[in-house]
């Protein structure tokens, strides 16, 4: 019998679970699908958008990730995070008050940066962990008009990255391999590196609102695991076109590069939160520029094109043309201890 490796599982496999789902409550505007960052549900005058993310990456900080990395899918979706649940899953023989306490703060401290109200959740002490897991449901809302989703992406649209790749990916790789990046790179170095959830930051949640508050695009995502080439890959399959990824063009920031160069892994595939992917008509595409031109190291900048209806997702490369078909496995369980 197959036994699959750590991540998430591929997309085709996925999209055949998803497929055996019926759905028969006409009020479901957004059900699950791939691409799709939250489910939708007609509330009348308002559509309420509900996501479900958990952390089980990092353990120190896991609040302030489970609150934010649920509010981005809000955001890319057009809606305003307001409520939040939480399930606390603690390690059996090393959970104590501090650690309890610690995520309690950062739970609260997040919820009100972003105005959302922690209204409930469960709280156990489990056996078989390492480290502590946190499983979120965000519950946000928005109006019909404003309503984002990714199955209206057509052929020709351009696709935009806000931020650069991999801030996620940097914060959790230092905090997991602390001794070896302060060995190789210096403490300063690694206090950058642990602080990239805060700056640039993991939050897309003003960008978001940024974008959409200023002109219509076909599409957004908050790219996660698997990082930018995964959510690029999604962002196409959500709407049956093709895409074609400019790698060459996908901002880096230098510590995150030194470290994926120090263990041997891609930026590309590895996790993503705190950048923005949008997908926009050519016609638009000024305009979105013109609103980060200003807006930290990177700002906007295009990173790819959708090709038309049934074709595949290619890379382009130092000139080179390669299709590409990703796994959505993240390049950083690979090296996490």
């Amino acid at each position: 019998m197959e036994v699959f490796e750590t991540g998430k599982l591929s997309s085709h496999y996925l999209a055949k679970l998803l497929g055996r789902i019926e759905i028969n409550d006409k009020r479901v505007i957004v059900g699950p699908g791939i691409g799709e960052d939250a489910a939708v549900v007609d509330m009348g005058n308002r559509y309420l958008i509900v996501k479900s993310d958990p952390i089980t990456f990092v353990a120190e900080r896991i609040g302030w990730y489970v609150v934010h990395i649920n509010a981005n899918d809000i955001a890319a979706m057009g809606g305003v995070p307001r409520w939040f649940l939480v399930t606390m899953l603690l390690p059996e023989g090393k959970t104590n008050r501090k650690l309890i306490e610690g995520i309690m703060d950062d739970l609260n401290e997040s919820c009100k940066e972003l105005g959302i109200t922690l209204v409930g959740g469960h709280t156990e002490i489990t056996p078989g962990l390492r480290n502590p897991i946190l499983a979120g449901t965000m519950l946000g809302e928005t109006t019909r008009d404003r309503l984002i989703r990714n199955g209206s992406i057509a052929e020709g649209d351009f696709l935009y990255i806000v931020k650069g790749i991999a801030i996620e990916a940097t914060s959790v790789i230092a905090r997991d391999r602390r001794e070896d990046v302060i060995r190789r790179f210096g403490e300063q170095f690694y206090k950058r590196c642990v602080n990239f959830i805060v700056d640039p930051g993991i939050s897309v949640v003003e960008d978001a609102v940024k974008v959409h508050e200023n002109l219509k695009v076909s599409g957004m995502h908050d790219p996660t695991e698997g990082g930018v080439l995964n959510g690029g890959y999604e962002m196409a399959v959500g709407s049956g076109v093709g895409l074609e990824l400019y790698l060459d063009e996908i901002p880096v920031y230098p510590e995150t590069k030194a470290l994926c160069d120090f263990f041997k892994i891609s930026p590309y595939s590895s996790l993503a939160s705190g950048a923005l992917l949008v997908a926009v008509n050519p016609g638009d595409a000024e305009r979105l520029e013109s609103l980060f031109s200003k807006d930290g190291e990177f700002g906007v900048k295009r990173i790819g094109r959708f090709l038309k209806k049934g074709e595949r997702m290619y890379v382009v490369q130092n000139g080179i043309r390669t299709p590409v078909e990703p796994s959505g496995k993240d390049e950083v369980t690979k090296i996490i201890k």
